[in-house]
């Protein structure tokens, strides 16, 4: 068991008659002795309780070391997820938008198309009515060369004749 400065304090020394230790130096000394063990077991205690305190400290920094190195495994696969997700989506919205552009594009060939089919309707029937009108101004043309117009207008019977009838 080690020495308690109390213990250093309350030693006593046995006295022998010859060549004996002077008092004076040997309680001198011991007091110098317990001075510096009081220092050195105040000095181990506090070392004691520093050390303490740095274990805790490290203990705690492990703590949170292994709290951030779990943290970022977590950020780095929620991140990877977030990536493999976007990539998906975006897959998908450019499938979506490759699917609407070729529904838009064979929707405006088939409306170009039925124009071009109308198109070519009208001018079918552009064709017939030309056709059509012209054989109309044609008829009328000859009706209006024909001789009976200039008979009409040369016939004998005038204005007068007219007023003579219409009087009666």
């Amino acid at each position: 068991m080690a020495l308690s400065p109390l213990d250093i304090h309350n030693k006593e020394f046995g006295r022998s008659m010859f060549r004996g230790y002077d008092e004076d130096d040997v309680n001198e000394f011991l007091e110098q002795v317990l001075k510096d063990y009081e220092n050195v077991l105040e000095e181990n205690k506090v070392l004691k309780a520093d050390l303490k305190q740095s274990k805790e400290q490290i203990s705690h920094y492990n703590t949170i070391e292994e709290t951030l190195h779990s943290s970022i495994l977590t950020a780095q696969e929620a991140a990877e997820d977030v990536r493999r997700n976007s990539k998906k989506e975006s897959q998908l919205i450019v499938k979506e938008a490759e699917r609407n552009a070729d529904r838009i594009v064979n929707e405006a060939l088939s409306r170009a198309r039925e124009i071009a089919i109308e198109v070519d309707d009208l001018k079918k029937q552009s064709k017939v009515f030309r056709s059509r009108f012209r054989m109309l101004l044609e008829a009328q043309l000859e009706l209006m060369q024909a001789d009976e117009w200039d008979k009409l207008v040369e016939s004998e019977i005038g204005s007068e004749q007219m007023e003579f009838t219409t009087k009666e």
